[in-house]
């Protein structure tokens, strides 16, 4: 009979520490997500973004692949899904500031190089095909 009780108590203990650390894996998830919103079109690999906002976010957190989504704001469209290069945050780039857009001729659309998630020193630079 005790050994019954033992049994079910470490049992218990394991089912807390397991929900615990769920818990903690998708708050850390949650700080990888970014909503921005942009006032003109902008471009990222493969894909033009109209003007509007849209979900930036790593596929795989908690790992290092450094996989980035972008999709709608409502997650029904998904408009990237793709490895990224890590990159450290520019000195004196504002914490406020989240992407980098590169220089765009008249008419075009800016290309995102780069996406720093909210008070993230290293962010994910776009890789684009020649």
């Amino acid at each position: 009979m005790v050994k019954h009780l033992t049994i079910a108590l470490v049992g218990a203990v394991l089912l807390v520490v397991a929900v615990a650390a769920s818990t903690v894996a998708w708050a850390s998830e949650a700080e990888k997500t970014t909503y921005l919103t942009f006032n003109r079109s902008v471009a990222i690999p493969g894909a033009q973004l109209d003007p509007g906002t849209y979900i930036f976010e790593l596929a795989s957190p908690g790992t290092s692949f450094g996989s980035v989504r972008v999709s709608s704001r409502n997650r029904s469209k998904v408009y990237l899904m793709a490895f990224t290069r890590n990159i450290g945050r520019p000195a004196g780039l504002a914490a406020d500031h989240l992407v980098l857009l590169d220089e765009a001729s008249r008419g075009e659309a800016p290309a995102v190089r780069a996406w720093f998630p909210e008070g993230a020193n290293q962010g994910y630079e776009f890789i684009y095909g020649n």
